[in-house]
């Protein structure tokens, strides 16, 4: 997986991110993990669609299109759910309520930026 910050609104914010752009890895996500750091996020893309089954935390999701704008923001998503968005090129996994701390709201402008 490719290490990067998350860019929001044109700046690079605090949180490091893991870009899953291979099948394997986007299928793993973020199950195994026992817990995700506040400044931690996963980046999926391509994807459009995510499940929680099997998580043992609850996420925030938030979905993006193919202009890296916000579609969509699932606040506080607990397991055993599944969530989709057809417009969506991009999907953002967060801690639940992550995405209300950093301001992320709809129509906003996400992407990332590799780390050396």
């Amino acid at each position: 997986m490719k290490r990067a910050r998350l860019i929001h609104r044109g700046e690079a914010t605090r949180i490091a991110l893991d870009v899953a752009e291979h099948a394997f890895e986007r299928m793993r996500g973020l199950l195994g993990r026992s817990c995700l750091d506040a400044a931690q996020a996963l980046w999926l893309e391509p994807c459009n669609a995510v499940h929680t089954f099997g998580m043992r935390f609850p996420i925030d999701v938030v979905f993006i299109d193919d202009r890296n704008c916000v579609l969509a923001i699932h606040r506080n998503v607990q397991r055993a759910r599944l969530l989709f968005c057809w417009r969506a090129r991009s999907v953002l996994e967060m801690n639940a309520d992550a995405a209300h701390v950093c301001g992320i709201g709809i129509g906003d402008r996400l992407a990332w930026r590799a780390l050396p």
